[in-house]
């Protein structure tokens, strides 16, 4: 389990140590509230982040091969529903 400043998530998966605290603070926004996971890549030294809900979430592996750059860094997070409770 992660505690951000937008709540809490259980890191999925890290792929090369992609997860920064500090950087994901300052990407996120309150947009991403909406989704279920969040695909956090870096393309060009910059953190990208993507949402996907429940009902779409077995899309993160196309997205992961088809969007970002090939074998670059990223993460998978999962909110957990205890952050959801805290932050409300």
């Amino acid at each position: 389990m992660i505690e951000t400043e937008h709540g809490v998530y259980d890191l999925i998966k890290n792929y090369r140590d992609a997860f920064v605290l500090d950087d994901f603070n300052q990407r996120y926004t309150d947009y991403f509230d909406k989704y279920k996971f969040i695909v956090g890549d870096y393309s060009a030294g910059l953190l990208r982040l993507k949402g996907f809900e429940d009902s779409n979430h077995e899309l993160i592996p196309d997205y992961i091969v088809e969007s970002c750059a090939p074998n670059c860094a990223y993460y998978i997070l999962k909110s957990s529903q205890d952050g959801k409770e805290i932050k409300e």
